[in-house]
């Protein structure tokens, strides 16, 4: 929630004024109590304005009276794994509070997945050479899927996680995707862009990101579609204190026939018909802010690179597997399998 006044009430306010705000369109059925200093003081909620009836308060009574001053709030940096107990309590609405205790921002988890505190790069400049003759005309991040853009569903999917900065690295045709998103303030995020006049690799345009608050940032292709769950993605990173995490797809191949182990010449023993998981790179990928650094400025570099300087470097790289659906629309038949399965989802 951007603008959060309507939420508010003075704690000196009757409860009868409690009550109409509470029973507008806009209510998110809580409201902030604050002081004449704008510091939050407590929440009250239908539930609160019942139980303060019951002891015999009335609807001229202060609503500072009924307010609930046990609340949950967030002061100073997001803790992920403190968002999802919240949201498993059922505590969805909850207020950002400054160093004096006044509401910076409130959200609203009945609305959101998550709260993650990333700053996001779309990856977007790429040509679309196998979508041709689609991509002649329109950038492959902006072909539709399902009414919007591939590069929109990603989008709104970071959005519904909390996250609320997007930097988009854009080349070919990219106007057609700067004028179609401009600075994101219609969806209530932040959007700028970096232009790449050269292709710099699958990950070489993170150099030029600058400055940003966050300690990691989370980079993707545009033209993935998938359902990934950027919260258990992101808590897996955070728990490993891992420099890299690169999300993966595991694909298992079925061996038909019995198999023998050897040592040398010598059989040791048969697995019959094993089936063996491999993981591969799903072009998702969460960095610490301050690898960003072993990105070369204006040079091709891919993700691969950087894995490979971190793993020299001694850091620590991990994955982390996709559970859900994944598509890279890099083909026509990735791109008419993408638009089946999307027939048969809800909310995309």
């Amino acid at each position: 929630m951007k603008n959060f006044s309507e939420f508010t009430i003075n704690q000196e306010a009757d409860c009868l004024e409690a009550l109409r705000k509470l029973d507008s369109e806009k209510s998110n059925q809580t409201l902030f109590v604050l002081d004449d200093n704008g510091r939050l003081v407590g929440t009250v909620t239908d539930g609160d304005i019942r139980r303060g009836f019951l002891k015999g308060l009335n609807l001229d009574s202060p609503i500072k009276l009924f307010a609930y001053t046990n609340f949950s709030f967030i002061n100073g940096d997001i803790d992920v794994s403190t968002i999802r107990r919240l949201k498993k309590e059922g505590k969805m609405v909850f207020p950002k509070l400054n160093q004096a205790g006044q509401i910076e921002k409130v959200y609203d988890l009945s609305k959101l997945k998550s709260i993650l505190p990333l700053h996001a790069l779309i990856m977007a400049g790429g040509r679309g050479e196998r979508l041709r003759p689609l991509t002649d005309q329109t950038p492959k991040p902006m072909l539709l899927l399902g009414g919007k853009p591939i590069i929109e569903h990603n989008i709104d999917r970071l959005i519904s996680f909390g996250i609320e900065t997007i930097t988009i690295s854009v080349r070919y045709l990219a106007d057609q995707i700067i004028n179609h998103f401009g600075d994101g303030s219609p969806k209530g995020i932040s959007i700028n862009y970096i232009k790449e006049d050269e292709p710099l690799g699958t990950i070489g345009c993170a150099a030029q990101i600058g400055q940003f608050d966050h300690k990691a940032i989370l980079l993707l292709n545009s033209d993935v579609f998938t359902n990934i769950d950027f919260e258990d993605f992101y808590l897996a990173f955070e728990k490993e204190n891992a420099d890299m995490a690169v999300a993966s797809i595991p694909y298992s191949v079925d061996i038909p026939y019995a198999i023998m182990e050897l040592n040398e010449n010598c059989i040791t023993s048969f697995k019959e018909k094993p089936k063996n998981t491999y993981y591969a790179n799903a072009g998702i990928y969460l960095i610490k802010k301050e690898r960003l650094a072993l990105i070369p400025k204006n040079s091709f570099f891919n993700a691969t690179d950087l894995m490979e300087n971190i793993m020299a470097t001694n850091g620590k790289l991990i994955h982390s597997p996709i559970t859900g659906y994944w598509i890279d629309i890099g083909k026509h038949d990735d791109y008419n399998k993408a638009k089946e399965i999307i027939k048969h989802l809800k909310n995309v």
